[in-house]
């Protein structure tokens, strides 16, 4: 059970605070309302640029990752479709100081000339690493765009396209920092030994004088529903074919949200789970495979990836696995098949709450969504989910005109 405390500033600043002796570190997480979803189609990728430039320091402090070091501390950040979260983690006796570096970069940052241009040279050089130098690296730049045509989930976290990022100009960032960077768009998680009065005290001094930037409203397209099915094939020096199925899913605030997070546990987690079972270990068409879902606020994507054993044709592998998710939709489960993936999923998400970073950033997730007190009953919501739901679930997304096709084929130089 997290029991916490929530206070909204005048600036409307949302504070959350967990009092944790256990420990004696506090944990600071920020979320603010911004990802990749929010971005114009013509300047993608600067919610991630964003992640980089805050590291960047700020006009009274330079080097913001000197300072950390300095007091014992730990951070890092991190950007998706829907959000970007910065964490910091110090020793308790130094809140002050953690409050006062991010209050600084929420309102102080250094966007130079010099700065944007390093940011843009480390995301461009993330960008060849992750995306084009590793195999199947570029899965969710083709993939994507094959699901949505009108969502802006068509496009990943590091751009449409990196010149958007590679040609920002400082107007561009700008005011990217300003409509999205202000108190009334962020939330602040605050977990480990301290006394919510003084961390109230804290947050007022540092965040209180920041002005609110009116928190930006969203009107996005609405993805049409799929009527056929999609293929893309490519050829990729990769070290074997690989092949990624996609289905339309529900929304995060969706209840079959947890049905569809059950059916690809059901089909991928562990070794006793259907897919390995059936496709790796007893008819050898896999190597490996997984399945699993985006979980976006928007309505996701449920995934199915896998690397083909050599000699194995896609039509067979494609098949094999459509057969797994036809018999998921239609037939009974295993006696205990779902209770297993319930209780698996609240262990591992009960024993998230023994990190303070992990509350700190459930917190602010679920805050949010708008419904915080989803950290405590999260289980209790996995466990209502019934067969006839995992049943139902299953057939409204494994329809064929409901599925992207990605193939990966080997070639050689």
């Amino acid at each position: 059970m997290v029991e916490y405390k929530k206070y909204i500033l005048d600036n409307g600043l949302t504070l959350l605070v967990v009092e944790d002796s256990s420990t004696p570190l506090v944990s600071v997480n920020t979320l603010f309302g911004v990802g990749a979803r929010d971005e114009n189609p013509s300047r993608t990728g600067f919610a991630h640029l964003f992640e980089h430039l805050m590291f960047g320091g700020t006009t009274s402090v330079p080097d913001y990752d000197k300072v950390v070091t300095e007091i014992g501390g730990d951070s890092n950040a991190s950007t998706n479709n829907d959000f970007t979260q910065y964490h910091l983690t110090v020793p308790a006796r130094f809140l002050e100081t953690a409050f006062r570096l991010e209050s600084d970069r929420m309102c102080n940052l250094d966007l130079s000339p010099r700065s944007l241009a390093v940011q843009q040279s480390v995301v461009t050089e993330e960008y060849n690493y992750r995306y084009l130098n590793r195999p199947y690296g570029d899965m969710w730049l083709l993939l994507r765009p094959l699901c949505y045509h009108v969502h802006p989930y068509r496009w990943c976290t590091i751009g449409a396209d990196i010149a958007h990022v590679q040609e920002a100009t400082l107007d561009d960032v700008a005011a990217f920092y300003s409509r999205y960077y202000c108190p009334d768009n962020a939330i602040v998680a605050v977990v480990g030994n301290v006394k919510s009065d003084e961390v109230l005290r804290l947050a007022e001094k540092h965040y209180g004088n920041i002005p609110a930037g009116g928190r930006p409203q969203r009107n996005l397209p609405v993805e049409p529903c799929q009527t056929e099915s999609r293929s893309l094939t490519v050829s990729r020096e990769v070290p074997s074919d690989a092949l990624y199925l996609a289905y339309h899913a529900p929304e995060r605030l969706n209840p079959d949200l947890r049905a569809a997070d059950l059916i690809s546990d059901i089909l991928s987690n562990g070794r006793s789970s259907r897919l390995y079972n059936r496709l790796v270990k007893g008819k050898g068409l896999f190597t490996e495979i997984d399945a699993f879902i985006t979980g976006d606020v928007d309505p996701g994507l449920f995934l199915v990836a896998g690397k083909l054993c050599d000699g194995v044709a896609f039509d067979d592998a494609m098949a094999a696995v459509q057969k797994e998710l036809v018999s998921l939709a239609s037939e009974p489960l295993y006696q205990g098949e779902l209770e297993k993936v319930q209780n698996r999923f609240e262990s591992t998400f009960v024993y998230g709450y023994y990190k303070a970073l992990d509350r700190a950033q459930l917190l602010c997730y679920y805050e949010w969504l708008g419904n915080i007190d989803w950290i405590n009953i999260e289980p209790k919501l996995y466990r209502q989910v019934t067969e006839d739901d995992i049943h139902r679930v299953a057939s409204n997304m494994f329809r064929t005109e409901n599925q992207s096709a990605l193939l990966y084929k080997t070639c050689s130089v």
